[in-house]
């Protein structure tokens, strides 16, 4: 992914990140929404051209997030919601690919680093963390290395 795209998808996730925390209702949205609007389980299924039972496995589905995206978003347009599906980083993109580049570079010169201990040649600590960040720099600028023993 270009940096100009990664920059795009981050704009998108700040906007939604606050949301994050948006719990799902104890017994679900679909419950919860179709409660609030006074609606029936019956009265829903005739709405989503299923049975009651078919509702009420749904509703039960969805708390036991064993729903189908689909069947979420038939039931949501019934209700006259639209489905928002999204994943959101915790964190902006580019921060998730050096904290993974910092972990890579630590692994591998923790490896170079106990090597060179054992043939007393141990490395400056200033020097080695002047190695680490070049390294993470390095590892970051192609990032599809990163993910390879994750």
């Amino acid at each position: 992914m270009s940096l100009l795209a990664r920059k795009h998808l981050n704009k998108r996730f700040d906007r939604m990140r606050p949301l994050s925390d948006f719990a799902r209702p104890p017994r679900g949205w679909l419950r919860a929404v179709r409660e609030a609007l006074e609606m029936t389980t019956a009265q829903f299924g005739k709405r989503l051209q299923v049975s009651q039972s078919r509702v009420s496995a749904l509703e039960k589905a969805e708390m036991n997030e064993s729903v189908t995206l689909a069947s979420l978003r038939r039931a949501a347009e019934a209700l006259d919601c639209t489905l928002v599906y999204a994943l959101v980083p915790r964190q902006p993109l580019d921060a998730m690919l050096m904290e993974r580049a910092h972990t890579v570079a630590e692994k591998k010169l923790s490896r170079i680093d106990h090597t060179m201990r054992l043939e007393n040649q141990a490395i400056d600590i200033e020097e080695l963390n002047n190695e680490r960040e070049r390294l993470a720099r390095e590892l970051a600028e192609h990032p599809r290395r990163l993910w390879d023993d994750a």
